[in-house]
This record gives structure tokens, sequence and C-alpha cells, in this order.
């Protein structure tokens, strides 16, 4: 084997040094070309010949059974003609020697005598087949036959062959006859063949018969064996063509099946980025399969491989095939799992990984290394990235001057760099990835005075704290600690040793000047107490105000928090009562019943939406309300307003229109713009009488777009328009006390206002309207594109 592939490379270092070699490489390449012509072109005519062979087949039938009929005629005609010469020679001379002999014949009683001398004159098998020979006198009676036949003597010639035949007839110009004769039975049902000839003297003729049955008994014997040959030949060769075509169509099944089949793989296989390949170890060729072309950006071909074109495009610092190649033959390993570098078509390294097992076909002894090549070109250049992200990251940490370490959720050390290392003395055995926080800190031997796990609960809760941890050897660190995405922590301690020596030193220092200005402490304590006081005082009003943020805090949290607690059971009520009063799964019963349904909606609708004031309200207080602006137009905002509150503006006749140009566009945010409108149209509506009029404008005011919304209502004093945009502040007078409102409406639209940069100003006199505007920045309509 291995003889063999080293003669296979040498065949190929040999064609790209030697001219003579290169000259015998050029006359095989004709030969193959040849030979792949003929190939392709028995492959194309596979068809024409399943189609052709079937008519072939049963025109040489045809050919066959007229050639053989051709032959049976002539072989018939042949044996009539034979047997018709063969009685008419045979009548001649037993005439001839009959004519001869007449004068030996008794006058009387020559009957015996002629019998004898018929016997006589016959010739040799002449009453084979049998022929029978008829002597007749002149008057035409039968007075000898041979052989003997004592049933015909006597009898009339005409009575044997026939009236219908005169014994004129039967002379020597008359030749042979079929004719039906009475050969003893009494019916003239046997066809013979019949020749008569003349006699001289006593004797009138001698007539030759000869049944037609022997005649063409060889030949009938012959036609039944040709004819079961012709029959057995037919059967056989139609028994050929179906089987025939059944192989065919089982085998264009197959190659249909084959062709789809391996379509299949080599789809699956050319998307799953891999090859298979079969290299023949005693031969030294290899098959691949067309993916595996198509990863190396080659021409499939059905071509094998030898072992040569295989190893001038494998990388010869990452496998050496021939090495491997005697190493299986010789260990007996059946298993390969190798990784290497192949040269792509356009000159690139691609990594695969080649998994294969040694096969041996049954009854052959020649191995096979069977498997498949993924490419792993993008998992190998990922490997590389993050060895090098690692490495990089090393030196990272390497280069800080502080001591740095990593610990995972569990307390367990990640990475550290030397000095961590340097600074608790540890050994390179206690500082392995994966050692436990307790058994790193038991191998140090100059540890924190009082260790600890990090632990994030014990830091306060926090995920970045920093403090300081004084060593064995009296060296302090200022520990800073930050918790890690996946729970773990990053440990980072700077010596402050030095920081802390100085700080000792300011602290006797500082003890000496106190030393030194005691006797001054007397003479000032009077100023010290007014100086307390006026801190103690100031520290009162500080914490005075941190409690009142406080409280204003927990406010809006307490509220924010009850209006979500409240809305998931008000929901459950208004969908309930919604449900009763629509009597969707029957009758509630009572009508009484119906009413407090509707009243239970109804104030289950206003109690949430007074709760989603306040969490509205609330939001914007603790400044957790966001707003994102866009380019906006003004009247679709403004119509969309208008319509929603036209239901309850019905109810009360009250007209509401909305004047606001199609070309207005505003930077603000929808759904607050829409908060906005709604709130004071509702507001308008709310306080309007029956009968009167809400009008919502819009007009320019510089970079500004001032809406304008004015109705017929009952009017504000000018003392309550200052605090009526504040939370939960009503204006009460005979008109609102019968109005319900959490009073959220018009602070939640300035706030909104407000927020957007803009500003909301109220306009009133009492039983005359009001007129609430504000403003927002414009924007141009090419914005909008």
């Amino acid at each position: 084997m291995a003889r063999t592939l080293a003669g296979d490379a040498s065949a190929r270092r040999g064609e790209n040094e030697s001219n003579s070699e290169n000259g015998a490489s050029d006359t095989s390449l004709p030969l193959r070309s040849l030979l792949t012509s003929v190939s392709n072109g028995l492959a194309r005519s596979d068809g024409l010949m399943r189609r052709a062979i079937p008519g072939l087949a049963i025109l040489f039938i045809i050919v066959l059974a007229l050639f053989r009929a051709g032959e049976l005629a002539s072989s018939f005609t042949k044996t009539t003609d034979a047997a018709q010469t063969t009685l008419s020679l045979m009548a001649s001379v037993v005439a001839q020697k009959l004519d001869a002999s007449e004068g030996t014949l008794p006058e009387t009683g020559y009957r015996t005598t002629l019998k004898r001398l018929l016997a006589d004159s016959l010739p040799v098998g002449a009453t084979s087949r049998s022929r029978t020979f008829l002597v007749a006198d002149a008057s035409g009676t039968v007075v000898a036959t041979a052989p003997a036949r004592p049933g015909l003597e006597n009898l009339p010639v005409t009575d044997l062959l026939g009236p219908s035949q005169p014994l004129t007839v039967f002379g020597a110009r008359a030749g042979v006859l079929s004719v039906a004769a009475d050969l003893g039975g009494g019916k003239r049902d046997v066809k013979v063949l019949a020749t008569v000839h003349h006699l001289d003297g006593r004797l009138g003729m001698i007539a030759v018969l000869q049944p037609e049955n022997a005649i063409y008994e060889e030949w009938r014997n012959d036609l039944s064996a040709n004819v079961t040959l012709f029959v057995g030949t037919s059967l056989v060769l139609l028994a050929v063509i179906y089987g025939f075509f059944s192989q065919a169509t089982r085998a264009e099944h197959a190659d249909e099946m084959y062709a789809a089949t391996r379509a299949r793989i080599d789809t699956a296989l050319t998307h799953g980025r891999c090859g298979l390949f079969d290299w023949d170890l005693s031969r030294g060729r290899m098959f691949w399969s067309s993916s595996l072309y198509e990863l190396l950006g080659r021409e499939p071909k059905d071509d094998i491989l030898s072992f040569a074109d295989v190893a001038d495009i494998t990388h010869p610092d990452d496998i050496d095939l021939l090495g491997l190649a005697e190493h299986l033959l010789e260990s007996g390993e059946t298993l390969v799992d190798e990784t290497f570098r192949m040269r792509h078509a356009d000159g690139s390294w691609i990594w695969l990984r080649a998994r294969g097992e040694i096969q041996t076909e049954p009854g052959s002894a020649e191995p096979h290394l069977i498997g498949i090549c993924i490419d792993i070109t993008e998992q190998h250049e990922l490997a590389e990235q993050s060895r090098m992200a690692d490495l990089r990251l090393r030196d990272a940490i390497e280069t800080i001057s502080e001591a740095f370490v990593l610990w995972n959720a569990k307390n367990e050390l990640v990475i550290c760099n030397s000095n961590y290392q340097s600074l608790h003395n540890l050994s390179s055995t206690a500082i392995r990835p994966g050692t436990p926080y307790k058994d790193v800190m038991a191998a140090a031997s100059n540890a924190e005075v009082a260790p600890h796990p990090v632990n994030v609960a014990q830091r306060g809760g926090t995920s970045d704290d920093s403090y300081e941890a004084r060593l064995k050897d009296g060296r302090w660190l200022q520990i800073s600690e930050r918790r890690t995405k996946d729970g773990g922590f990053v440990s980072v301690g700077t010596d402050i040793t030095a920081l802390k020596k100085h700080e000792e030193k300011l602290l006797d220092s500082e003890k000496r000047l106190k030393a030194t200005v005691s006797d001054l402490q007397k003479s000032r304590q009077t100023l010290e107490f007014q100086a307390r006081q006026l801190v103690e005082m100031a520290d009162k009003y500080q914490e005075e105000k941190t409690r009142a943020e406080a409280a204003n805090k927990a406010k809006s949290e307490f509220l924010a928090n009850i209006s979500h607690e409240l809305r998931t059971p008000l929901n459950a009520i208004i969908g309930f009562s919604d449900i009763m009063t629509q009597e969707m799964f029957g009758p509630v019963g009572t009508d009484r019943y119906s009413d407090y349904c509707k009243d239970i909606y109804s104030s289950g609708t206003y109690l949430l939406n007074v709760i989603n004031d306040i969490l509205d309200m609330s939001k914007i207080e603790a400044g957790r309300m966001t707003i994102e602006t866009e380019v906006l137009n003004a009247a679709e905002a403004a119509h969309d307003a208008s319509r929603i509150v036209t239901g309850a503006a019905t109810e009360k006749n009250i007209a509401v229109t909305a004047d606001v140009a199609e070309d207005h566009f505003v930077h603000a945010d929808k759904r607050a713009l829409k908060q906005i409108l709604l709130n004071l149209l509702a507001n308008a509506v709310k306080f309007t009488p029956d009968n009167g009029t809400v009008k919502l404008s819009a007009s320019k005011r510089g970079d500004k777009l001032r809406f304008e919304v004015t109705d017929t209502g009952i009017g504000i004093s000018e003392r309550d328009i200052k605090r009526l945009a504040q939370p939960f502040v009503q204006v009460e007078n005979q008109f609102t006390k019968t109005h319900q409102g959490s009073g959220l409406g018009l602070a939640i639209a300035r706030s909104l206002v407000e927020l957007h940069g803009g500003s909301l100003t109220i306009k009133s006199e009492v039983k005359e309207g009001t007129t609430v505007s504000f403003t927002l920045p414009l924007a141009d309509q090419v914005e909008t594109a």
C-alpha cells in the first residue's frame, strides 16, 4: 500500500519534472477522453436502444416465421415432386419388366405366375412407404397386387380409383395424379398419388398407388418440429422482451430514485457545508462528492482523483496523507478524525475536518476510507479570534498596576493578574481557574485580616462597592468590586498604605493643633454655642425639607401603587357589570337589578377615569412621564379629539367645531397631544350648558402654533383661575357641584404642555365662557417626507 501511494506521488512529481512522462500523460488524456465520449454516447443512446430492441425482436420473429414458412412450403413441393417422380419411375420400370416377361405367362392360370413376376420386377424398397402395385388385365380387372392385397383383386380399377377417372386417362401421358382411392374399406376416403402405365399383350395396365399420409409423414414431422421450435423461440423472445422491459422500467425508476436521492443528499451536503469522500487505500485513488468539489470552488466531475491530485491541494504542514495511510494499514485503526487545510480554487485556504471509518467490501480485501469533510473555516477563525481576544485580555490585565481578580457567581476564581498573585503570595496551583474563594484565601500567606467571600448581600445590596482592608503584613488595600452580568464579581485592589501613613501623620498633627488651640476654645465657647444653634437649625431645616420631599415622593408612589391596585378590580367590575347590563348569558330578572348594573358600570367607569388621571398625574410629578416628539398634522389631531367628545356634546345639544388649517404641523407626542385636546374639550363640554357651543382653533404665532378651546360655559372668576390648574383643585359653584370629576384634567394638560416646552393660559369671565390656549413648536411640512 505504501509503495502504491509513494509510486503515485513519485509519478505526480515526475509529471512536473520529466518531459517524457508529460508526453505519456498527454497520450493517456486522448484515450481517457475517447472512453469518456464512448461512455457518454452509450448513455445517450440507452433510451433509443430500449425502444428499438423490442421492435427488432418482433421483426426477427416475423422474418423467422416467413423464412421457415417458405422453407416448409419448398420442402412440401420437393416432397411432392420426389414422390411423383419416384412413382412414375417405378411404374415405368415395372411395366418394362412385365412387358419383357409377358411371353412366359401361361395361357391359363397365369395369375400366380404374374404375381411372382410382379414381385420379381419390383425394385428394392418399392413397397416401402405403403406403395401398392396393381396389375389389371385388358378388361381393367385387377389380377395381381404387390404387396399382396387379396381384397383388391378381381375388382375393376375404376372402382378403386373412381369412375371420374377413365382408364384412358391413366396413360403414359397422364403422369401422377392425386385421387381419392378405395384401398379395401369400401370407401374412397384415402388420398393417394397414383400413376398408370399401359402394358402390351394380355395385360392391360399397371397402376402404382401411394397414400399421401405416408408421403408427407416426414414433412409433417418436420413441420411439427419447426412449429414447436418457432413457438418456443417466440415465447422465449417475448419473455426476454418482457423481462427487458421490466428490468428497463425498474432500472429507470431506480435511476430516478437514485438521481432524486443523490440530489437531496447533494443539496443537504452543499447547504451543510460538507462533502463525502471514498479513499481506496490500496490503489491510492479517491472519490469526491459534488458538494466537496463545490466546497473547494472547483467544477464537479465524476473522475476518480489520484493520491497526488489530493496531496497537491492539501497543506503539507497540517497533514501527511501518505503517513496517515501507512499508519492506518499498519496499526489496524479504523476511525479517522483529522483537521487540515485545503486550497480553494481562488487560491485561499479553507479548514476542513475529516471524519471517516475504514470499510472493506465483502469478498474483497481492498480497504476503503469512507467519511465526510466539514467546512470549519468559520469556526476556526472564530476560535482564533477568541484565542487572540483572550491573549489581549490577559495582556491588558497584566498591564494593570493594581491587583485584579475575577470571580464567578459561585465565588470561584476565573482569572487574576500577577500583582494579585504576588500581593497574597499565591502559588501557581492556587490560582487555577475554578478554585473556590476559600481555598484561594487558605493558600494565601498574606490574606486579609477579616477574609470573606465576595457577596453582594454583604455589601449592602449594591452591585458596585468599595471598601478598605488591611493585610497581615500591615499593608492597606482599597478594594473596588463590581458585579458582572453573570452574577460574578470583578475586584480591583489598590495599595493605599502610603495614604494611610499620611493620614496617621495628619491625625497626629491635628492632635497637636488641638492642644495648641485649647486655650482659645474657652473664649470661643459662646460663638461655638451660637454656631451650634445655627447648625442645629440648619439641620432641622434640612431634615424637614428632606421629610417633606420624602412625603411628596411617598405620596406619588402611593398614588401610583394604589392606582395600579384599583384598576385591576375596577376592570373586572366594569366588565362584569357590562355583561350583566347587556344580559349576554340570559336575563337578570328584576328591572331594578338592571338599573343597579348600569349604575355599577357608570360608577366604575368614572372611578377608572379618575384613577387613570391620578396615575398620569403621579407619573408627571415623579418625573417618569416621557414624551417622544414627532411631526404631527394639527388638523388631524384636532378632528380626532373633537370627534371623540361629540357623543357627550350631542346629549347636551352642544355644537363642537374644529377650525384648524390642514397645512399646520407641530412637533409633539401624538398620545400627549391627543390627551391635552381631549381634556380641554371634555372640560368645555362638561361646564357648558345645553344648546351651547365649543370651538377648537389653531393659528401661527411666530415659530409656535397656538391652540384655543373656547366655550360658552359658566366661566371662572379671576381669583380662581390661578389655582384652577393645580392638581385636585375644583372651583365650587352651583353648576360644578352637579358634575363629578377628579380636578386633574387641566393640571395634566398644563403639565403635558410644559413637557413640550409650551405654556397653557386660561381666560374667562363668569357666565360668559372660557378660553383655554396653549402653544406647541411649529414644524415644516417638508419634514414629514
